[in-house]
């Protein structure tokens, strides 16, 4: 079973502030850093972490083949990322001394993949296979219509959710990665079970993960449910746990583990990641994730890893 992920990658620019600059301000920063990002990079690099196989499929802009390099030094596939002759994408961030941030996302390259290049990557699949999918990049109704046809799992993280999401045809899903913000919007339910319930009468076919942060996750089918609870860490930085999650569990799925333990290692993989600063950067390797739950150890149990940026 190979994972295919046609997703975003981003490189995120970081200017710590005094404060968010106010609509005719200019303002000097205090430091800046650049980290490799997008949702869609962040998971393939989990998926490898993990040991996991994944061909990640995308564009890239001319000053972003460094995360390409990156990426293949973690064994992620890149041969399918083209490169755009345009700015790829890329996000501008202010965070204040307080901790609060403001940002501004271009898409660049992420929204030009096109339908011959997507057939083209798909043909490098087979029936059973892994298509892994986020809401960074465009054509993802063809994608997903596409991959269904030819007998591959869509597996879908509607991250960031917005209402054109509404309008994919989501009965060609066969994994649902949502937290409890995007199932509201999806099916209008909140409650974690009901969330379950109501995604299934939905798309019956389907799996269904629910993060919920310090509460840890649920999963339900029509055959089954499981619940794993969270673990407890003292969380710096909470970006890419969400993808963390994902491209873990998918790995483990891969390995040709049971759900529950996939869950389980998953669930540690993104609750060590919030412990350190930066998305590619805090994902953990699979040798760190068994030793992390091997010693069964609480991490200062008055806080716990969240899911609000999943």
């Amino acid at each position: 079973m190979n994972i295919l992920n046609f997703g975003s990658l981003n490189i995120d620019h970081v200017y710590t502030v005094r404060h968010i600059v106010k609509p005719g301000e200019t303002i000097a920063a205090d430091a800046y850093a650049f980290f490799a990002g997008g949702k869609g990079a962040n998971q393939s690099v989990a998926i490898a972490r993990a040991g996991g196989k994944v061909m990640h499929v995308g564009r890239v802009g001319p000053e972003g083949q460094w995360m390409l390099e990156a990426m293949k030094e973690d064994g992620v596939d890149v041969s399918m990322v083209m490169t755009s002759a345009a700015p790829g994408g890329h996000a501008v961030i202010q965070v204040d001394g307080g901790g609060q941030n403001a940002i501004v996302i271009h898409g660049g390259s992420n929204r030009e993949i096109d339908t011959g290049h997507i057939d083209s990557a798909l043909a490098r699949g087979c029936a059973g296979d892994f298509v892994l999918l986020q809401n960074e990049i465009n054509n993802i109704k063809y994608i997903m219509t596409k991959a269904a046809d030819r007998g591959m799992q869509v597996c879908f993280n509607p991250a960031p959710m917005n209402k054109e999401v509404l309008g994919y045809p989501l009965g060609r899903v066969g994994w649902f990665f949502v937290n409890e913000t995007e199932a509201e919007m999806l099916c209008g339910a909140a409650d974690p079970d009901t969330i379950i319930d109501e995604m299934l009468r939905r798309y019956p076919a389907a799996h269904v993960i629910v993060t919920l942060g310090a509460r840890g996750a649920l999963y339900g089918s029509a055959e089954a449910r499981e619940r794993i609870e969270g673990r407890k860490v003292k969380a710096r930085d909470t970006t890419a746990a969400g993808d963390t999650f994902i491209g873990y569990f998918l790995a483990s799925i891969q390995a040709g583990r049971k759900v529950r333990e996939a869950l389980e290692t998953a669930n540690a993989a993104a609750a060590l990641s919030v412990m350190t600063a930066g998305a590619q950067t805090s994902i953990p390797r699979m040798a760190d994730v068994q030793a992390f739950i091997k010693n069964g150890k609480e991490i200062n149990s008055n806080e716990r890893y969240d899911d609000s940026t999943a």
